[in-house]
């Protein structure tokens, strides 16, 4: 990846969205970075429900991390996961981190994480009180295996809920990126 890549990178399409999706769907965990007061990064597994493109985690209202992101609401997250041919195998996003306080998304996001695993309890800190986190996608890097090697590219995202409407796609279907 080089540097011109982020200073230009290319808007996202449909058939990215698809495979990108795909990978988001049939993973649970990922790993967040965020920044430190002093500068340092802080990276933590953790796990996330995604919508459309966003991700959404909980944390401890009392947690480093969420001090961090309130801080400065920059943040990177890696996820990887398996895939066939020219499929999307892992992604890089740059984002933007928010607590979601609104109650009736908080409800909309409890009912979809029943829906999609009614027989797994999601993780969960401990403590009394926690915060539900939304992570805004602005630049995503994929990448996919072709040909036996890796391959990336870096899409910019705009309005993520505008590029997964009328986004047709099968997360069983093979979703390439390139």
């Amino acid at each position: 990846m080089s540097v011109s890549d982020y200073a230009n990178p290319t808007p996202i399409h449909g058939a990215a969205v698809a495979a990108i999706l795909k990978l988001l769907n049939a993973q649970r965990l990922m790993t967040l970075a965020c920044n430190r007061a002093d500068g340092r990064p802080q990276a933590a597994t953790l796990g996330y429900l995604n919508d459309g493109l966003n991700l959404y985690f909980v944390t401890a209202r009392d947690s480093e991390k969420l001090r961090n992101i309130t801080a400065d609401p920059r943040v990177g997250v890696a996820i990887r996961g398996e895939a066939g041919e020219g499929e999307a195998v892992g992604v890089s996003i740059d984002g933007r981190a928010e607590e979601v306080t609104d109650g009736d998304e908080v409800e909309r996001l409890n009912d979809l994480i029943i829906a999609r695993s009614p027989d797994v309890s999601p993780y969960a800190p401990g403590g009394d009180s926690v915060a539900v986190v939304k992570v805004i996608p602005e630049l995503v890097e994929a990448v996919a295996v072709v040909d036996g090697r890796s391959r990336a590219q870096t899409f910019s995202i705009g309005d993520p809920d505008r590029v997964v409407h009328g986004v047709s796609y099968e997360p069983s279907a093979v979703a390439r990126l390139f």
